[in-house]
Formats: structure tokens, C-alpha cells, sequence
């Protein structure tokens, strides 16, 4: 091969005439979907014709082809592929490679994600993990840079990341812009290292994130344009923010589910101004229901015209993000396709990335990347004395869960009172929970009550706690509790189940405490394990531990906890005394 060969430019100009050519039909072209019909989402017409493919471009539609390679879609309907607009790949346990195995053959091509966990924990290495990754997957992983890390003043995380972190890391290809903007009291309160790292990526792409944030507040959160938001919940919210001009992403995560409060908005006119994510779906719910197949058959069911609903999940999802060279099946895009046997029910047939054909043997192809954060949980082993709660003579806040919604209630209880101490109370569903840090740094724990859980004995243990990820732990007895986060520290994180100082059933997630080595399916089946166990010790929440994950997010209403105690996060503050 000459100098020549390798020149990008000339190498451009090949692929180009290949392209002219195959389109013209002078030659075959490299795939050729025959005898089928595809989706027009910009008119909503289902047009029959053939589709050719040119290396990872369609070049040819409405006409008839021949291919080196030929796919009958007789009896199929071809939409594009769908996007995720925003997605923690770590949340769903496994990594960014197995999350692609997982994911992209129930059509999911493009994922934009925000490594804000492991950021969290461990600061530019993660992000680069990340980037690393995104050079291997089959599907086109999209990083976002996380804005908030840590998220707020009001805990403790592994990281710090400044504007200039940030910049540093915005040139890889896969970056698109900065991840969801979550800090929105700071915002709004102009502090200088939020405006920085705004006025930084004031020509790129910036996420939001604004659960119930209206009126003046969103006008100036908008202002210093920022484009998106995933965090509504109802449509009187979604409504506000569309007129405004703010790009609504529906989210139906594993805690989340959103889809069917917003369902109802979703129209020919609002789809192209709204789009579908996960946030945060694990791989037993991808296996039981799927992904964002999952998002668009729902949408179908819950009376969405169909053309509406796919349109969102591609074009809108990519115009969104400016990714404008995919999100449509017409000549000149990325040949990121999913061939639907039924498209109502979305069943998804087939799928190809970049103009490949999603087998086995595709995901043979890629190089593994090493792990990070094998060590990243630094605490020593705690004692039983560690989580007391003194007793007050005084009502204490303890904090409401709700089933499938993240935001938590303010409830002011009074609790058993035993030698001094502040104890459960299984009679009334409310149980013990503390939050330690375990990045070593100080050491800190948070201590506190839930109410929601259903948990009739034993203790639930995980190194996930969104956003710092310190240890989280709730239940119904010290002892139990602390033979969960000592087992943790032990393995390097995971998920735990104890009761009676027994190991009921775990999850090591030792890569940064937040996802596991091991295959997705194999993930699953602990999954599994996990939720049989803690629906026979009286918990009736679909996902118990990524619920206690969000127990720790203080920038999500009304009432939080984290390693530096209960959180006012309407005021945006720790409780005084708590």
C-alpha cells in the first residue's frame, strides 16, 4: 500500500464514487434489503422499495437493487435505528461492551450516555473508560461529559471535575457535548464554577436536567442554553417546557417511568420536539421487556400513532443532539436500520449498525478494554455502634417512597424510642437507613428512615448511591446492616442481601463498585436471585436497589439523605441536626 492509500482525503474520494456508483445501480451495491417497505418519518408514509447500502451509508431507496449481499424483507417494515438520547451505561450494571451486546440487537444503534457514575468515583479516568469504550462498541456509543461532578456540596464523591478538566476531553470523537446539567440552584445562583463550565461549552451540545424547575427559574436555566430535559414527570411540566423550546426526552427507566404520564403529549406536531430514554434500565428488565423497543410498543399501546412514536425515537432523538447524518431511512444517512416482523408491537427481526448486519460474530470483532477501579471502595469495616441514631423528643423526617418515581416525600414521623436510641418500626414500614462514604476521604455516614420498602426483617447493602456512590444501606436491624456494608467492602462493592448475619443473595459489581465483569446474562440471573429474595423478606418494590440507589440523590425533591445527613433539597440544604 503507497503513502496515498492511506491518505484520509483520497480515501474519501474512493468511498464517494463507490457510493455514486451503487446509487446509479452501474454496480452492485454492498447490502441490498429487497421486496420491503420502510418508514417515512417525516410523513409518516410506509414507502415500498428497495434499500441499498454503500460501507455504513444508505445510497439508494424507492428503486429496485442488486447486492454482493442480500437481505428479503418480504412481509418487513424498516425504521431507523433507534436512539437513546440519554442513557448511564453503568446503571445497568454490566459495561459499555456488554451494555452494546445487550442493547443494540432490540435495535438500539445509538446511545448517548453520561459516565457521571463513574465519574463520580473516579474522575477523568472513568470518562476516559468510557471514550475507550465507545472506539469498540458495534453500536455508535455518544459520550457526554459530566457536568456535575461531584453533583453538589452536599456529599462526599471520589472526583472533582473543573471546566478545565472538561475541555480537555471534548475533542475525542465520540464527545458531543456536556452531560445534564443537574446543579440548577447553582445556576441560578450564578455560582462562577458552574457559569465556567457553561460559558466552556457555549457552542456544544448541553443537557439538562430540571425536575419540576418552571416560570422564571426555567426561562434562565434555558437562557444559558442548555437544550434538553429527561427529568419530567407530568405533561402540565412537559407542556411548559416544550412551548419554551426545550427538547422533552420521555424516560422509562427501572425506577423512573414516566412514559405514561407523558404519553399523552406525544403527537405529530410534539414529536419533533420530543424524544425516548432509559436514564437507567437494568438487564432484567431489557430481558423481560426490552429497551427502547420496550419505549415505542408501550407508547403504541397507550394510543400514540405509530409513525409519531418511531419518529421521536429516530430523527427527532437525532436532530436533538445534531446528529444529522442519521435518523432517517434515505440516501446519504448512516445505515443504521432495525426490520421490524411487526411494526405495531415493534418486534424487532433484525438490525443493522453502520450498514452491518448484527450477528454473534460482529460483537467477536472487538477489542477488549481493561477495567478500571478495581480498589475503589476505601473504607475500613464499620461495627453495629457505627449507625445509632440518638433519640429526640421530636417528630423526625423520614423520607416517603413512592413506587416507579425517584422524587420522595417529607414525611415527619415519631419512631420508637429503645435505650436511647432511635430503632426501625417493620409495623409501619419504616426502616433504618445510613449512608457511608467510601471513597477515603473523611469517613462520614448519614443516618436516617424510609418509609416504603416493605422489608419485614434483614438488611439491603449497595455501592451504587447516585451520584457520589458511597455505600447505601437500609433495614430493619443494626447487626444485619452492618454485616451487608462490611461484605461489601470486602468484595469491592455490589449488591447484598443479609438477615441474620447470613449472606442471602449478592451481585459483585467490583469495575468503580458499579458494574460487573461478567456477562449480561449472568447478571440477570443474580438479578434474579436478588429480587426473589427480597420479595420473600416483605418487599413488594419492583427494583428495591436501584431505588435505594436514588435514596442518595440530593438533587432530586423533596427529601434525600447522603454520607452528610438528610437533605432539604428544596432548600438545598443538609437538616439541621440531622
Amino acid at each position: 500500500m503507497t503513502a496515498s492509500d492511506n491518505d484520509p482525503r483520497k480515501q474519501n474520494r474512493d468511498f464517494l464514487g463507490r457510493c455514486v456508483d451503487q446509487a446509479l445501480g452501474r454496480i452492485a451495491a454492498d447490502l441490498v434489503i429487497r421486496n420491503t417497505e420502510f418508514l417515512d418519518v417525516i410523513s409518516g408514509e410506509r414507502i415500498p422499495g428497495d434499500i441499498a447500502i454503500c460501507g455504513d451509508r444508505i445510497v439508494g431507496t424507492c428503486e429496485s437493487y442488486s447486492g454482493n449481499e442480500e437481505i428479503d424483507g418480504s412481509g418487513l417494515v424498516v425504521v431507523p435505528g433507534f436512539i437513546d438520547t440519554h442513557v448511564h451505561c453503568e446503571s445497568s450494571l454490566i459495561t459499555p461492551l456488554e451494555f452494546d451486546r445487550c442493547v443494540l440487537p432490540r435495535g438500539t444503534t445509538t446511545a448517548i450516555c453520561d459516565p457521571h457514575e463513574i465519574a463520580n468515583v473516579l474522575g477523568r479516568e472513568g470518562i476516559r473508560y468510557f471514550m475507550d469504550c465507545a472506539e469498540q462498541t458495534c453500536m455508535d456509543l455518544r459520550v457526554q461529559l459530566s457536568s456535575c461532578v461531584p453533583a453538589t456540596h452536599l456529599e462526599t464523591a471520589g472526583a472533582r471535575l473543573d471546566a478545565d478538566d472538561l475541555v480537555a476531553l471534548r475533542d475525542h470523537p465520540s464527545v458531543i457535548g456536556l452531560a445534564e446539567f443537574m446543579n440548577y440552584p447553582g445556576l441560578l445562583a450564578k455560582d462562577p464554577l458552574v457559569i465556567d463550565k457553561l460559558a466552556a461549552f457555549k457552542d456544544q451540545h448541553i443537557d439538562g436536567h430540571a425536575p419540576l424547575v418552571r416560570g422564571r427559574e426555567l426561562n434562565a436555566y434555558l437562557a444559558c442554553g442548555i437544550c434538553t430535559c429527561h427529568e419530567t414527570t407530568s405533561q402540565d411540566e412537559a407542556l411548559e417546557k416544550l412551548r419554551k423550546g426545550m427538547h422533552v426526552l420521555i424516560r422509562e427507566g427501572t425506577v423512573s417511568k414516566d412514559l405514561h404520564a407523558l404519553a399523552p403529549l406525544l403527537n405529530t406536531n410534539t414529536s419533533n420536539a420530543m424524544g425516548f430514554c432509559t436514564d437507567d434500565r437494568n438487564p432484567l428488565d431489557i430481558a423481560e421487556e426490552g429497551h427502547l423497543d420496550h419505549l415505542i410498543r408501550t407508547a403504541i399501546e397507550l394510543g400514540i400513532a405509530p409513525a409519531d412514536a418511531y419518529r421521536a425515537a429516530t430523527w427527532s432523538a437525532a436532530r436533538a443532539f445534531g446528529l444529522r447524518d442519521r435518523g432517517l431511512v434515505a440516501p446519504g444517512k448512516r445505515a443504521d436500520l432495525v426490520l421490524l416482523s411487526d411494526y405495531k408491537q415493534c418486534r424487532v427481526h433484525a438490525v443493522i449498525s453502520a450498514g452491518r448486519v448484527v450477528t454473534t460474530d460482529l460483537f467477536r470483532q472487538r477489542q477488549p478494554i481493561a477495567a478500571v477501579g478495581l480498589n475503589s471502595v476505601k473504607r475500613q469495616p464499620i461495627h453495629s455502634q457505627d449507625l445509632k441514631i440518638p433519640a429526640i423528643d421530636a417528630p423526625f423526617p423520614v423520607i416517603g417512597v413512592s413506587p416507579g418515581s425517584i422524587i420522595t416525600d417529607r414525611l415527619n414521623v415519631t419512631l420508637p424510642n429503645h435505650n436511647g436510641q432511635h430503632v426501625a418500626d417493620t409495623h409501619n414500614d419504616i426502616l433504618k437507613i445510613c449512608v457511608l462514604e467510601r471513597h477515603g476521604y473523611n469517613g462520614s455516614i448519614g443516618r436516617g428512615f424510609v418509609k416504603g420498602f416493605g422489608l419485614q426483617h434483614g438488611a439491603l447493602a449497595s455501592s451504587v448511591g447516585h451520584d457520589s456512590h458511597n455505600l447505601c444501606v437500609l433495614g430493619s436491624a443494626d447487626d444485619d446492616m452492618t454485616a451487608a456494608v462490611n461484605h461489601l467492602i470486602r468484595i469491592g462493592g455490589g449488591f447484598a442481601i443479609f438477615h441474620q448475619g447470613r449472606l442471602i443473595a449478592e451481585l459483585p459489581l467490583p469495575l468503580a463498585g458499579l458494574m460487573s465483569l461478567a456477562p449480561y446474562e449472568q447478571v440477570h440471573q443474580h438479578l434474579l436471585n436478588l429480587r426473589a429474595a427480597v420479595r420473600r423478606m416483605g418487599c413488594p418494590l419492583p427494583e428495591p436497589f436501584l431505588q435505594l440507589a436514588f435514596l442518595a440523590l440530593p438533587v432530586i425533591p423533596h427529601l434525600k439523605i447522603t454520607d452528610q445527613g438528610l437533605v432539604d433539597v428544596d432548600q438545598f440544604c443538609l437538616l439541621d441536626g440531622f
